[in-house]
Formats: C-alpha cells, structure tokens, sequence
C-alpha cells in the first residue's frame, strides 16, 4: 500500500518530502518572504479592479496597470506586464504566460474614413502555456483548453484546444499530448510557500 501511495506522488510531491528538517525550514523561510511580496503585489492589483485566483503570480508592474479588464484563475503564472487591458482579458486556471509575451486587445477599422476604435478582448483557457516573447494580435480572441504558443509566435487567429503552433503568422504544427497537470505552477517563481508547507505536512500519510 505504501509503495503504491508513492508511485502517485508527483515529482514535485517526492523532491520536497525527501528533504531533511532544516532543509525545508530554510526553503519555507524563502518562500515566505516571496509570499508576503506576492500578497502585497496581489492586494495592489485587485484594488484596481483585477479578479485574481490562488495561488497566481503577477509581476508588480503588472499590478499597477492592472483594472477591472483583467481576470486571473487559479495557480497561474504570469510573468510579462505586456498586456493591453483596454479591452477583457480573462485567463483561466494554471496558465503559464512567459516573459516578453505581448497580447494586444485593440485595433482600429482600417477602411474607415474615421479609422474607427475596434475592442476584441480575449479568452485564455485553463492549462494554456504561451512562450517567451510570443505576440498575440487582437484578431486572435480565444486559446483554447491546453493550448500551446511556441517562443516568438506571431498569432493572428483563435487557437483550437491542445493545438501546438508556431511561426509568423503562428500555424498548427501538431496536437499536445497532454497538460501540465502535476506541475505547481507557482513554483516556477518560487512563489509556491502554501504548496511547499501543505506537502511537507502530508509526508507521513
């Protein structure tokens, strides 16, 4: 039963519970210290208006452009500032947004005598992983459910779930096999203190 208990343990679940005491005591001091900056960062943005889930990590630039356009899930990562918010961005749970990655929500109508403003908005779903320096158009305004944009991916259109793409303009290269499911994704930035503490408790059952 033992062995079989372990067997289901995630990597990140064995790596933590084989640490000694005081490893882990130093790792939690850490992590605190980034937790308490985090709450901080979190406290700022949604007082600006931003909805934000557990477990999410913004950077501080982020949170002081942030306003009521933005809506964050849980356990997210999101690591550039790049993000129009003059019109909805609504990201789902255990979303990773690298670094570098620009999503545009705005245009204009460029066969109009008036060059008419044009608002799109966008929907990112749960378990989406868009790379560094990827740059999202306004056309595009739906990726879908595990999705995937490659580093310094130029997308112009709606991305259907678990789809791969790349290039410039970003096309399909093939299907993702599966999402990232065990991977505490706020342990990417070492923003991971309630994670870390709750599986060293749950060691010993």
């Amino acid at each position: 039963m033992i062995n079989k208990i372990e067997s289901n343990k995630t990597s990140y679940e064995k790596r933590l519970q084989q640490r000694t005491a005081l490893k882990f005591i130093l790792g939690l001091g850490a992590r605190f210290m980034v937790y308490l900056f985090l709450q901080y960062v979190l406290f700022i943005a949604r007082r600006r208006g931003a909805q934000i889930g557990m477990n999410s990590v913004i950077s501080l630039s982020l949170a002081k452009k942030a306003n009521n356009n933005l809506i964050i899930g849980n356990n997210c990562s999101i690591q550039t500032d790049l993000l129009d918010l003059r019109s909805k961005i609504s990201i789902g749970n255990n979303v990773i947004i690298g670094s570098g990655v620009e999503i545009l929500t705005c245009s204009h109508n460029i066969d109009s005598h008036e060059w008419e403003f044009k608002s799109y908005g966008i929907e990112i779903e749960d378990y989406v992983w868009i790379a560094t320096r990827a740059f999202i158009l306004p056309s595009c305004t739906n990726i879908g459910y595990g999705a995937v944009c490659a580093a310094g991916a130029v997308v112009a259109k709606n991305i259907e779930k678990m789809s791969v793409v790349s290039g410039n303009p970003a096309a399909h290269i093939r299907d993702r096999k599966q999402i990232h499911k065990n991977l505490v994704v706020e342990s990417l930035l070492g923003a991971d203190f309630i994670a870390y503490k709750n599986t060293w408790l749950l060691r010993n059952r």
